[in-house]
């Protein structure tokens, strides 16, 4: 089916509180359309592996404030690429019912061999024989990042459609600028808290 829309999402932290965004962009032009936040105290601690139970109540509070329904859905952390085959693309997919990618700069599980030096290259990252997803050059001779399908989305779909994201970075569009906008409202969080305080 056609995507004209993608959506990025990320959390960032300051103190106690946790601020989840997500932006949704035109495909495959990546203009930024809508964006949303939601601002909450952290709940869970941080575990390892059970990052969705941490960040995922947040991120589902942002998906119900935009009023654009993306077609697919970028997560900065693992889809089924995960000791349970259920990171937060795969988790968060199964909740909002829509196609997810997990993108990370990081494995969780599987092995794979030397990825090639160019835009593009990719090795399977393999639990025995169970591919779990990609390892992806995103650009020449630079560190590769970790793909894997999250829910309702086979393997190289994903790979195509990151591909389609990476601009002038090493992490597609939509993931790097979800990560930025949630970092800019911790700033502007911490410098509210800094002039309650002085």
């Amino acid at each position: 089916s056609k995507i004209d829309k993608i959506a990025g999402a990320d959390v960032s932290y300051y103190q106690n509180k946790m601020i989840a965004g997500v932006i949704i962009f035109e495909f495959p032009n990546l203009k930024i359309i809508e964006r949303q936040s939601f601002i909450s105290s952290i709940n869970f601690p941080y575990i390892p592996r059970l990052l969705t139970f941490r960040e995922g109540p947040s991120l589902l509070e942002a998906f119900k404030k935009i009023k654009i329904t993306p077609d697919v859905i970028l997560f900065d952390g693992q889809g089924i690429a995960h000791p349970r085959r259920m990171g937060i693309a795969t988790h968060l997919g199964l909740f909002l019912d829509r196609p997810t990618i997990g993108c990370a700069k990081s494995r969780l599980s599987g092995k794979y061999t030397s990825v090639g030096e160019e835009k593009g290259d990719y090795a399977l990252l393999k639990e025995s024989e169970e591919v779990l997803g990609a390892v992806l050059r995103t650009r020449k001779k630079v560190k590769p990042i970790f793909i894997s399908p999250g829910h309702k989305i086979d393997l190289l779909n994903s790979i195509a459609i990151i591909l389609k994201c990476i601009v002038k970075y090493r992490l597609p569009v939509p993931v790097r600028e979800a990560h930025i906008f949630v970092n800019q409202i911790r700033n502007n969080l911490a410098l509210e808290m800094d002039k309650i305080e002085s």
